[in-house]
């Protein structure tokens, strides 16, 4: 077997908003699958960098901490923090988890818009913006609320309708008001503002687009909808006091931009780099960041692979985009895009502003990590929107993990225990149900490896409940507690296949459920370079059913899974909602 080079990988998710720990939604759509996929990757042995970061900048931020009644900074830094550690406590696997308001995002924004208007993609025009005489102020896109033109929903924001999902100009909505202070008193005035002619470039992203046949259909789709409507001039600046200011080449402010910033769609996606800049520095290495974003140096040789819930496409496959082959210089671009449909709750939405569903921090008061993440990738937001409810929610824990996964171990490592000292036993041959359990492995392991390099998350999960199921069947046609009443040898083959199928389940459930997985591993003593999913790992796989030295030591690990009893799901439909 010819065995293939390590690939360089780079991973990114959405950055999440700074205005509060975000839901499960976001979770689902953007960061977990990010950590699974780079979990995965990690352990075929491939050389990995996930990046992600807090959005601090724009108007969410600066209403957020208006409302907490903090300086913005002081907001930012306390919520980064939170954020962070809520990222933690749900085992993602971050490299780098950065910030926006960094030194080298400023840096790089600016950089861009330097090089962009000296190619002609910047322009100055003077436009029309929504004025708020109460507030004595420019109001921002997220500062007008109103009634959306196209749906009639009557809490559009000024940047996009959460309803229809169109993207809007604040002087289209019908009564707008104030965001900052509800006033009503408002009128269209003149100002001048930076514009990203994305016009010129609709040939070009087309192009590339369309060369990238790798994409999940979702994101394909939603980009090509996007240059089919045709690609419009954008501001790219605002009127604000957080964000990264507006400067010339010399350092100095721009002459009339004293008061804006650049918009945060801007330099929110430029914090990627600049994110993997502050980690390259934070290691030691300040040039490091560039093997994998500039194709000059190295990074020709990177597969880009980003993760976003299906509203910052366009963002990502336009707005983005434009800056890095706008600016005429050798940076990486995106090579596959998985985007998400919704998490609904019930129906409706997730809500961040609107407190609606459970959220990062208050999932982990109910269960541990590996609860959510098991859940929320097995049924993964990727054909549609999933619905989220709590009699699924503990079905899936119920059958799946406490059930499939968790019985086995238990049932296998105990007999162990009782019967073999705890040894993996020596004795007996393999027979018709071990070749049998064999063919499944031959089967479902390949299909496993390849949904994950697909992406396809439900899919991943659903093949592993399936080999876990197959070791389940393979216990009863085995049967090593009958056998053992006559034939010590004939039970001590299903005891050790057995213990070596729980091995095996535990290195396959690492990317999704990384801390029962390693309960599991570290019971069975399995040594960290023996838990990879490397193509050599599965090379041999009849080798798989006596891979742990015979004689080796085992030991029961405690409970994998509580099984949701029936109270606990009627107190947080009563604490969170939903349907009873």
């Amino acid at each position: 077997m010819t065995k293939s080079a390590p690939r360089r990988i780079l991973v990114t998710s959405a950055l999440p908003y700074i205005n509060g720990v975000k839901h499960l939604g976001n979770l689902a759509g953007s960061m977990l699958p990010a950590d699974v996929y780079s979990r995965f990757q990690r352990l075929r042995g491939h050389d990995v960098l996930y990046i992600c970061a807090t959005d601090e900048h724009g108007t969410p931020a600066e209403l957020a901490a208006q409302a907490a009644d903090v300086p913005v900074r002081q907001y930012v830094d306390e919520q980064h923090e939170i954020q962070k550690k809520a990222g933690e406590d749900f085992l993602l696997s971050y490299d780098h988890f950065g910030r926006s308001c960094s030194d080298e995002n400023a840096a790089l924004t600016q950089h861009f818009a330097h090089v962009l208007e000296a190619n002609g993609l910047i322009e100055e025009r003077t436009m029309r913006q929504v004025y708020s005489v109460d507030d004595e102020r420019f109001l921002p896109d997220r500062y007008v609320e109103g009634t959306c033109p196209h749906c009639e929903f009557e809490k559009a924001r000024g940047d996009q309708c959460d309803n229809c999902g169109r993207l809007l100009d604040p002087v289209d909505l019908i009564d707008p008001y104030s965001a900052v202070s509800g006033s009503k008193n408002v009128e269209v005035r003149e100002t001048r503002h930076l514009f990203l002619l994305q016009s010129q470039m609709q040939d070009r992203i087309r192009d590339w687009i369309e060369a990238a046949t790798d994409w999940p259909p979702l994101a394909r789709s939603i980009a090509l909808k996007w240059l089919d409507e045709g690609l419009r001039d954008r501001a790219i600046t605002r009127d604000l006091s957080w964000g990264v200011p507006v400067i010339n080449p010399d350092g100095s402010i721009r002459e009339g931009f004293e008061t804006k910033v650049f918009y945060v769609w801007f330099d929110a996606p430029i914090e990627y780099i600049a994110a993997t800049e502050e980690w390259a520095k934070a290691k030691g290495e300040p040039e490091a960041w560039r093997r994998w974003w500039r194709t000059d140096e190295g990074a020709e040789e990177v597969d880009y692979v980003q993760f976003m819930g299906k509203d910052n496409v366009a963002f990502h496959t336009v707005g983005f985009p434009v800056t890095i082959l706008g600016s005429q210089e050798p940076w990486k671009l995106v090579d596959r895009l998985k985007a998400f449909n919704w998490v609904t709750w019930y129906g409706g939405k997730f809500s961040t502003s609107n407190k609606r569903g459970v959220f990062m921090d208050q999932a982990l008061d109910l269960l541990p990590a590996d609860y959510w993440r098991w859940y929320l990738t097995a049924n993964a937001p990727e054909g549609s929107d999933a619905a989220f409810t709590w009699e699924g929610f503990q079905s899936a824990i119920n059958s799946d993990l406490a059930n499939v996964l968790g019985n086995f171990v238990n049932r296998i490592t105990k007999y162990c225990a009782a019967k073999f000292d705890g040894k993996v036993p020596e004795g007996g041959e393999a027979g018709e149900a071990e070749s049998w359990m064999v063919a499944e492995l031959e089967t479902r392991l390949p299909q496993l490896v390849q949904h994950y390099e697909n992406m396809d998350f439900r899919k991943a999960a659903a093949e592993t409940r399936a080999i876990w199921a197959a070791g389940n069947e393979y216990l009863t046609k085995a049967e090593p507690w009958v056998k053992y009443k006559n034939d010590v040898d004939a039970a001590a083959v299903g005891v050790r296949a057995g213990l070596n199928l729980a091995a095996l389940f535990g290195i396959i459930a690492q990317p999704i459920i990384p801390e029962a997985a390693a309960m599991i591993l570290d019971a069975l003593g399995v040594p960290e370079d023996g838990r990879t999913l490397s193509e050599e790992a599965f090379a041999d796989i009849p080798a798989l059913l006596d891979a742990l030295p015979r004689g080796h030591e085992i030991s029961p690990p405690d409970v994998l899974f509580r099984k949701i009893e029936e109270e606990q799901v009627a107190e947080w439909t009563e604490r969170f909602g939903g349907e009873s």
